[in-house]
């Protein structure tokens, strides 16, 4: 699959990140959007605190998964490139 605007995907799916942020910051932690793939799966990077943090996975699907598919439903999956659960 073809992303007809590759650099807007990544804008909002930033924007929706931005909505957690806030959330990971209160215990010393932060993500990074690495890439959006080709075929719709966002990469993320677990920054600080969130790394090491074994509630990565669940704040993973409960927090980092709901907000970007709330806004971009065409997302196909989340997935870290590090920290305890990587994909």
């Amino acid at each position: 699959m073809i992303i007809a605007n590759p650099a807007d995907i990544f804008n909002r799916v930033n924007v929706a990140l931005d909505e957690i942020r806030p959330h990971l910051a209160v215990d010393g932690g932060n993500i990074e959007l690495v890439e959006v793939t080709e075929d719709l799966i966002v990469k993320i990077k677990w920054l600080g605190n969130c790394e090491h943090c074994s509630f990565s996975g669940m704040t993973m699907r409960a927090g980092v998964e709901q907000a970007i598919k709330s806004r971009l439903p065409e997302i196909k999956a989340v997935e870290a490139v590090n920290g305890y659960f990587v994909a």
